[in-house]
């Protein structure tokens, strides 16, 4: 099998890359903008047919120079920063680019799998539905939601969704996610502290019905996540958009004491001030709804959610990537 992943020296991009390799697949593609970052260090060790900067890539595409004989074309590269506010960056590159690449596929007659992300469902208002008609309806927060909603509905509008596979992750988490910086889940970013200071620090509530830390998000582990997806590589005939997360929420408490637990410390937990600037666009709740995937038949187990942790936790702990 001949693959090409988009975003793959990138965290959940990487996961795949080990999973596939898991799986006795190596003759891949790897895409990706590596610049000054240390995401190449989640190549090391993986098995892969060759690499390729996207700009290159792109140049390629648009000159129909490659895709002979791939067989699927998984898109996982973007820019993800939820706090990046150019709008013309975001578009070209979050929307525009996975044009290119969809186009490429649907040429070759190729399966086309790609991740959109669950902040096209913004605060939550419409509920976190995967159906098609919903889609049209949500209202994203930031431009990167927008620019992956955008390309949804491209597809939607097109009647190119039995031609496509879409991911929209919920807060996936686990190895390989050290170089996101801010964009790091918060077992990443506090981890070493948790250690020297042994306390974590979350958001105050700012709504009666939300206790300090009791405001819930749908974490899934990267694990999991690479799992479901491999499950629609060997079924590309599966198309759609789908919600991808556990389907069960869990509170920014659950999540300290899971790793003050994987630590064998006792918990800590101090409450600060949430920045004014994104109190009125903070999500109290995310749940994914997971109808959807059930439907197209993906009965996977996940990690319990203690478990998860504490398996990422030791890669944490031996500074160890996936």
């Amino acid at each position: 099998m001949k693959v090409i992943v988009t975003g793959g020296a990138g965290f959940i991009g990487s996961c795949l890359l080990w999973k596939l390799n898991q799986q006795g697949i190596s003759d891949i593609l790897v895409v990706d903008h590596l610049a000054d970052s240390a995401k190449w260090k989640n190549l090391v060790g993986k098995d892969f047919k060759d690499y390729i900067e996207k700009g290159d890539f792109l140049k390629l595409v648009q000159e129909e120079k490659i895709g002979k004989g791939v067989d699927m074309l998984i898109h996982l590269g973007a820019c993800t920063s939820t706090t990046c506010f150019d709008a013309t960056y975001m578009l070209k590159n979050n929307y525009e680019y996975s044009k290119e690449l969809a186009k490429l596929a649907f040429k070759r007659r190729i399966p086309f799998l790609y991740a959109s992300s669950a902040a096209t469902y913004g605060l939550g208002e419409k509920g976190f539905s995967d159906e098609d008609e919903v889609t049209p309806t949500l209202k994203p927060l930031n431009i990167y939601g927008y620019s992956k909603q955008l390309f949804d509905l491209w597809l939607i509008r097109n009647g190119y969704l039995n031609r496509a596979t879409g991911f929209k992750f919920f807060n996936v988490f686990g190895p390989n996610e050290y170089h996101k910086g801010e964009m790091m889940s918060v077992i990443a970013k506090s981890f070493d502290k948790i250690l020297k200071e042994r306390k974590i620090r979350l958001f105050k509530s700012y709504r009666k019905d939300y206790a300090d830390g009791e405001q819930k998000r749908d974490f899934i582990y990267v694990k999991d996540a690479v799992d479901i997806v491999y499950h629609f590589v060997e079924h590309p005939q599966k198309t759609g958009i789908f919600n991808l997360g556990t389907g069960r929420a869990h509170t920014w408490n659950e999540l300290a004491q899971a790793i003050f637990s994987a630590l064998a410390l006792p918990a800590r937990i101090e409450y600060f001030d949430m920045p004014g600037a994104i109190r009125d666009k903070y999500q109290y709740f995310t749940e994914a709804d997971a109808n959807k995937l059930k439907r197209a038949g993906v009965d996977h187990k996940f990690f319990e959610f203690s478990e998860a942790v504490k398996d990422y936790v030791g890669f944490l702990k031996n500074h160890a990537h996936l």
